[in-house]
Formats: C-alpha cells, structure tokens, sequence
C-alpha cells in the first residue's frame, strides 16, 4: 500500500499563491492534483509523470505548476493568480504506470489518493 501525504493547502487572496505538496511513500510514475469544488464533480488539474511530462487543465494552464522531485517522491503544485474559482478540495494521486497525457483523460483511474485538503480564495 502507498500512502500520500498532502500538505500546504489553505486560504489566499485572489491574485495570491499557494504551494500544494503531496510525498508518496514510494516511486510512483504519474503523480497528479485533482481537485472537487462544492457541489460539482471531480476534475484533474495538473499531472506529472518522470520523465518530466507535463499537462494541466486548460482552466489553469499558465497559472498553476507543477512538478516532481523523483529523488524525494513528491510533487508539488504551485498555484499562482489563484482565483475564487479556485476554490476547492484538492487531492493528490499517483499511479505507478500512467503517463501525464493519460492522466487528465476523462475515466482514468488512479491508484492512489491522498486525504485531500482544503483550498479557500476569497475576492
């Protein structure tokens, strides 16, 4: 079993920042950010998988980043220009076979989720 281990959310102004982190307790290949505002349905907002990949959401794309550091089993999410829109619970997920284009196509499952954790932007 994987555990993920989710820190940094919060709350933030809009235009503000904030660094999501999530450490996997071992290698996975595709680790991602999720995220479930109230009342709606789950949505991928950025994966990464190791060889460097990248692919987000096109409602974040050029605000949020994120990235791996393999040595150390964790990604992070970097989130800046956060709108209240933004607002949700956010959820890391790893698998250890997915690619980053894999992982934001509608249906894909991933092996692994973290808690989730709180994101709150105020106008």
């Amino acid at each position: 079993q994987v555990q993920l281990v989710e820190s940094g959310g919060g709350s933030a102004q809009a235009g503000g920042s904030l660094k999501l982190s999530c450490a996997a307790s071992r290698f996975m290949n595709c680790m991602a950010w999720f995220r479930q505002a109230q009342g709606q349905e789950r949505e991928a907002v950025a994966a990464v998988d190791s060889d460097g990949d990248t692919n987000y959401a096109d409602s974040v794309k050029g605000r949020f980043t994120i990235f791996k550091d393999n040595t150390k089993n964790t990604v992070y999410l970097q989130m800046n220009g956060l709108k209240p829109d933004d607002t949700a619970m956010y959820y890391c997920a790893a698998d250890e076979i997915l690619t980053a284009y894999q992982a934001l196509e509608v249906g894909v499952s991933f092996d692994y989720w973290g808690q989730g954790m709180q994101v709150t932007v105020s106008s």
